[in-house]
C-alpha cells in the first residue's frame, strides 16, 4: 500500500462495495464480473505481480458464495471482497489502468488492503476449500 493512505483506500473500497451491492442478489451478473476479472487478471498476471494469486483467492470465494457452496461469511465480507473485484475490473479507478506501470498498482493496494481487512474470514475460507478439496478427491465418498 505504498503511496497510498488507509484513509485513500478506504473511501475507494466504501464506493466499491455500494456498486458491488448490485451483485449480491444476481447471480449472472456476479458470472459476468468474474469472467471480466479473472480474463483481465490473467491478461495482467505479470503487472499484478503477488496480488494476481490473492486475487484468484478473492474470485474463488465469490464463485463459491455465488454458488451457495460457501456462504459462512457476513453480508459485509461479501460486499468487501466483491467491491475489490469490481475496483480492480473497472477501467475507471484512482490510477487508470491504462498508465504504464502503474496502472495496477492501486488495484493491487485495493487487493491487499482487502486482504488484510478480511484475513479471518479468508483463512477460514482457505480451510473449507482445502477440506472440500480433499473431500471431493476422496474415492471412498
Amino acid at each position: 500500500m505504498i503511496g497510498f493512505k488507509k484513509s485513500t483506500l478506504e473511501k475507494e473500497q466504501q464506493k466499491y462495495e455500494l456498486k458491488a451491492k448490485e451483485y449480491m442478489d444476481n447471480p449472472k451478473k456476479t458470472e459476468g464480473l468474474l469472467k471480466k476479472a479473472l480474463a483481465k487478471a490473467n491478461n495482467k498476471k505479470g503487472a499484478l505481480g503477488d496480488a494476481w494469486d490473492k486475487l484468484q483467492l478473492l474470485i474463488q470465494l465469490i464463485t463459491a458464495w455465488a454458488k451457495g457452496d460457501y456462504r459462512s461469511v457476513s453480508t459485509s465480507t461479501i460486499l468487501t471482497v466483491i467491491g475489490a473485484v469490481v475496483y480492480f475490473v473497472s477501467p475507471i479507478d484512482f490510477v487508470p489502468d491504462f498508465l504504464a506501470g502503474l496502472g495496477f498498482f492501486d488495484d493491487a493496494a485495493v487487493i491487499g488492503f482487502t486482504l488484510k481487512k478480511i484475513s479471518g474470514d479468508l483463512d477460514k475460507f482457505k480451510e473449507w476449500r482445502e477440506s472440500s478439496v480433499i473431500h471431493a478427491k476422496n474415492p471412498l465418498d
